[in-house]
């Protein structure tokens, strides 16, 4: 088996960053957060450990790419990813500051990487670190093909029917501490 990873960085760290606000008591549960828009700013996550619990140790991997914003000049995030071994994509933001280009970007990479490298006679992967229901028809694109698809998420932002689209499903909420980090500083496992 081969394994092909494609993560939509802003929704894993957005994402995350809700879930260590509930956590901190800076809102009751993560529907709170969402309502009032509080988000731990100070929550991030670090890339080897995500890839860690998305790429068990015993999986070769094919490829792994990190979709995003372009970050400012300063931002040393994408050259962390790539070296845990990422590959970086970017995106501009429009002109409201809106992320655009990144979930139709992933898709597509993954599709065209499904065709080109992905094998269903060796039980090839394709997981996802995203939660957004748009992504159901690709998934069940890949698997009228025999590709096997692992949804790697938080529990409570990934979408009903993409969950149950999936294979498989990993909850990141029991990992918010492994993964995460703040001020620089990463915890100890």
């Amino acid at each position: 088996m081969v394994i092909f990873v494609y993560v939509d960085n802003s929704n894993v760290w957005i994402e995350g960053q809700r879930l260590s606000a509930v956590k901190k008591g800076m809102a009751t549960d993560v529907a709170d957060a969402m309502s009032r828009k509080i988000c731990d700013m100070t929550w991030a996550y670090d890339f080897g450990r995500l890839y860690e619990l998305a790429c068990p140790s015993n999986h070769q991997v094919g490829r792994s790419i990190l979709f995003g914003s372009r970050p400012p000049a300063n931002d040393s995030l994408w050259e962390r990813a790539r070296q845990d071994g990422f590959e970086v994509k970017v995106y501009d933001r429009n002109a409201s500051n809106k992320e655009k280009e990144v979930d139709v970007s992933l898709s597509t990479t993954l599709m065209e990487d499904s065709y080109e490298y992905m094998r269903a006679e060796r039980n090839d992967m394709a997981v996802l670190l995203t939660g957004d229901r748009d992504y159901v028809p690709t998934v069940l694109s890949l698997q009228r093909r025999g590709l096997k698809v692992r949804v790697v998420f938080w529990e409570h932002a990934v979408a009903r029917a993409l969950k149950e689209a999936a294979d498989e499903f990993i909850a990141l909420d029991p990992a918010l501490d492994y993964i995460g980090h703040f001020n620089g500083l990463t915890p100890q496992p």
